[in-house]
């Protein structure tokens, strides 16, 4: 094959698979993982296919920012019971750091705390959540409120953060890549989500399940730092990848 009908053969096989990876390319079309790299790198600056790790998607894998009230009937179902999930892992007594978004804002709504809780969040929503509790006492961080996460961010956000250390840290992302790390759209976000992980003894990550094979603007981390992920669904590469590395990974699917 030519160059231009390689070309067709993967665009082709993207729409009818919704992804496919540079090795079954390789073998479908009998050249080199270079000579397919170079194709889909040419593709996806033509805007016809989108790079993944280790292959290529018809799905944008690039998320942008959208306002907090569109992203929270997004998977909804499925933010729900990872809401449910991560507020079993509440303890009595706690101390927590809860970030912005919307799957937080579903933990927030599922947290039935013992004895008196104390929630250190960035996250307006969050604190509206759980002003309705007599024993948990909520730390709003203050800072510049971001209009479409409906948090705050800044440096005043991120000194404040030097007065705490918590036992739990709930994060919420807007994308998990195999090579890139978790991320969020917003580079000031990500910086607070770093301090945030660095005055919190164990993270856990919230994420659905379409947040996996995409990315942000703004890199939170890698990871190494990262202690548990919890999600309706991941892909297999996702899930052997994370447990490999020592990442506990609770899927509620059949919650």
């Amino acid at each position: 094959m030519n160059n231009v009908e390689r070309h067709q053969y993967i665009i082709k096989k993207v729409n009818e698979k919704g992804h496919i990876s540079v090795i079954e390319l390789c073998d479908a079309l009998q050249v080199s993982s270079v000579t397919i790299r170079k194709d889909l790198q040419f593709l996806e600056d033509s805007r016809l296919v989108f790079r993944t790790h280790g292959g290529a998607t018809r799905n944008n894998p690039y998320q942008t920012d959208r306002p907090v009230n569109e992203k929270e009937k997004i998977f909804e179902k499925e933010k729900v019971l990872i809401g449910k999930t991560a507020a079993l892992l509440v303890s009595e007594n706690d101390s927590i750091i809860i970030g912005s978004g919307t799957t937080t804002q579903f933990l927030a709504r599922e947290i039935n705390p013992l004895g008196n809780l104390t929630v250190v969040t960035s996250a307006l929503n969050v604190t509206l959540e759980l002003l309705k509790h007599q024993n948990v006492d909520v730390i709003q961080l203050g800072g510049q409120v971001r209009r479409t996460s409906s948090s705050v961010v800044g440096q005043y956000a991120n000194s404040i953060l030097d007065n705490f250390f918590c036992s739990k840290l709930f994060l919420g992302v807007d994308g998990i890549d195999l090579e890139y790390g978790i991320s969020t759209t917003n580079a000031q976000e990500a910086m607070l989500n770093q301090k945030m992980i660095n005055v919190a003894q164990k993270v856990i990550v919230l994420a659905d399940s379409s947040k996996f094979g995409r990315k942000s603007f703004g890199k939170i981390e890698d990871f190494s730092k990262i202690d548990t992920v919890i999600s309706d669904d991941m892909p297999s590469n996702y899930l052997k990848y994370l447990e490999s590395l020592g990442i506990e990974v609770i899927l509620c699917k059949n919650k």
